[in-house]
């Protein structure tokens, strides 16, 4: 499309795109805060994980299909099918009844999500030029901060003030603003592309692989690693996956194309990316239980001071942007990067009841700032490694790899939050060596937990107990916030792992000069498409 569209019609179609992007990410940010409060209103702690993890399950998915097919009929009815279905299904999250209905619905809402991510992304690259695309990662990097910045609080807002199902709601005046606007600015290109171009057989197999292996780290939150439900599903995930590795060598048309591991620079940047986005989503997913369960912040506060994460992760993708194009190793952004992605979750991890908001507020800028570093550096430099004609194929291999560890890394840590926290607060409650007679009115169990999250339930809850054991319901409620703040400290140090690990597989990363040349004109040093 670049060298195409110029000026203002460049403009239009650009804030376009960024609306479509817009809609996607405020869905990502407003929901995070309201969760405390549905799983208290629907009576459903052990789904927490499930709703998010629905969505990115078959957000992940669809992120690869979608890229291809924007590949072969164009991005515009890509972005329209994708936002018109996001709308459609945040209306349905709004009704959900039970936490089932919510999972399922989120689910549905996940497919149009991963057509939203990969088709912006992919757009992007057809619009700029390289070297312009560097410097524009950062403006898009903004409109994510933006929703992430106003998402928490509006989600706090609406939680304590109208309802947790205008979350959802909300997506519905902005996605018909962006489906006029893409409808209406953004030009629509000619394919010669035909279904029979689709991979179905890839589809299918990619789909039958992922589903049952990321389902089967799911449900260790209620199920052991070693058993025969887990392990059976994982067996039936890599088996098929290695069918479909054979399966996509036979196509001309391949979903994944393997052959660019053999690009260092893209192989590095996918395990980084991966890394990463376990860690990354470690913060994102939990730091609301720190503020609502641990801390007793209500939910519009606990919006708020979240905030200061997305402003470095904005600071940090504006900054990577300008610098990539001035500096040589810039390989080393990355480990810096990782580096404090490590930091600001293992200080996460030390929370407890006595952490002064400050803490979390320092802690949450240090993860900020490291993965706003890592997202324009690992797609600005892999897309300077190939040539321009796989530009949109590894534009959405970054994508589809970065859900892929989010929904890894929010399964595997909400298995961590599920499976330790009923005997780290039995402990907690044990350590305060309540008489018989007291221990009737104090809250023990995960499902007492949800209290925390609702400050009318607890005061109702408080009410109930008669005067003289009011003192030990309080210290109960004390009990129960550590043992959540005691099984955090598990979560945050899983997530510093896998950041650590990151950090190792960023020091290998090839500098790849930053191509300053016109689409279509793949330069002497990146002449090899799938060189190391």
């Amino acid at each position: 499309m670049s060298g195409e569209i110029h000026g203002r019609r460049l403009v239009l179609v650009t804030v376009g795109i960024m609306l479509a992007l817009f809609l996607a990410a405020l869905d990502q940010t407003i929901v995070g805060t309201a969760l405390p409060r549905i799983v208290a209103e629907l009576k459903g702690l052990d789904y927490y994980a499930w709703v998010l993890t629905a969505y990115l399950v078959t957000s992940t998915i669809m992120t690869p299909i979608s890229g291809k097919l924007g590949d072969l009929f164009g991005r515009k009815p890509l972005l329209l099918v994708g936002m018109i279905g996001f709308v459609l299904a945040s209306a349905l999250c709004g009704q959900a009844q039970d936490m089932v209905q919510l999972v399922a619905f989120r689910g549905i809402q996940g497919l149009f999500g991963g057509v939203l991510f990969s088709t912006v992304f992919a757009a992007i690259a057809d619009i700029f030029s390289i070297e312009r695309r560097a410097r524009i990662q950062g403006l898009f990097g903004g409109i994510f901060g933006i929703a992430s910045v106003v998402g928490p609080t509006i989600g706090g807002y609406l939680t304590d003030n109208v309802g947790w199902r205008w979350v959802f709601y909300v997506n519905v005046p902005v996605g018909l603003a962006a489906i006029l606007f893409v409808l209406l600015t953004m030009p629509r290109v000619r394919s010669a592309a035909t279904w029979r171009d689709i991979d179905f057989l890839g589809v299918g197999a990619l789909t039958a692989g992922l589903a049952p292996l990321l389902v089967a780290f799911s449900i260790t939150r209620d199920h052991d690693w070693g058993s025969p439900e887990v392990l059976g599903l994982i067996a039936v995930g890599v088996v098929v996956l290695i069918a479909f590795f054979f399966v996509e060598g036979r196509t001309d048309h391949p979903i994944v194309p393997f052959q660019l591991f053999k690009n260092r620079t893209f192989a590095v940047s996918v395990i980084t990316g991966f890394l990463v986005a376990v860690g990354m989503f470690g913060a994102i997913v939990y730091v609301p239980l720190v503020y609502q369960g641990v801390l007793g912040i209500p939910a519009t506060n606990s919006g708020l001071l979240v905030t200061p994460m997305m402003v470095g992760l904005v600071i940090g993708s504006v900054l990577t942007g300008q610098l990539m194009l001035r500096v040589k190793r810039y390989r080393y952004l990355g480990t810096l990067a990782t580096a404090l992605l490590v930091t600001g979750t293992y200080l996460m991890s030390q929370i407890t009841t006595e952490t002064q908001q400050i803490e979390i507020v320092r802690n949450l800028v240090i993860i900020g700032f490291g993965v706003g570093i890592t997202f324009p550096l690992y797609l600005n430099s892999v897309q300077s490694a190939v040539e321009p004609r796989f530009i949109g194929v590894v534009t959405s291999q970054i994508q589809f790899f970065r859900n892929f560890g989010a929904t890894i890394g929010v399964a595997v840590l909400g298995s961590f939050l599920s499976q330790r926290l009923p005997a780290n607060i039995a402990a907690k409650i044990d350590a305060l060596n309540l008489p018989p007679q007291a221990r009737s009115f104090a809250p023990t169990g995960s499902g007492n937990t949800q209290t925390l999250f609702d400050p009318a339930s607890l005061a109702a809850a408080r009410a109930a107990v008669p005067t003289a054991f009011q003192p030990v319901f309080d210290s109960a409620i004390v009990a129960v916030r550590a043992g959540l703040a005691t099984t955090l400290h598990d979560v945050f140090l899983a997530a510093a792992f896998a950041a650590a690990l990151a950090l190792v597989a960023s020091l290998f990363l090839n500098d790849v000069p930053i191509r300053r040349t016109q689409r279509g004109q793949a330069p002497a040093e990146a002449a090899p498409a799938f060189g190391s």
